[in-house]
């Protein structure tokens, strides 16, 4: 039988802050703390007084869509079982993040 690879694992936060303070020679303080006001630029573009949208110029954009309410629906037919009824619950409103890669970030694929 051939032996399997082990499964690439996605970069730990420890190993991001040393690859980039190596790039940058900034050391691995700077870098997490340029993170950390990435992160709250962010929280602050999301929040309820925010716009509601951030983005990384040519990686990502990042929404915030508000999903209004779904009411109860009863005898609705039921896609699994042809001929059967079924009942549908209530959704509450919620809100939602939608990240979408923006064009340079596809083409690093």
């Amino acid at each position: 039988m051939a032996k399997k690879e082990a499964a690439k694992k996605a970069p730990t936060k420890t190993e991001i802050l040393t690859s980039i303070a190596e790039k940058t020679e900034l050391s691995k303080k700077q870098v997490g703390s340029v993170l950390d006001a990435l992160a709250d630029e962010i929280k602050k573009s999301l929040s309820n007084r925010g716009a509601g949208v951030f983005a990384i110029p040519g990686l990502v954009k990042i929404e915030k869509r508000k999903v209004p309410a779904r009411p109860a629906r009863k005898n609705v037919p039921n896609p699994f079982k042809p001929g059967e009824l079924m009942n549908v619950a209530a959704k509450p409103a919620s809100t939602k993040i939608k990240v979408r890669p923006l064009k340079n970030l596809k083409s690093f694929v």
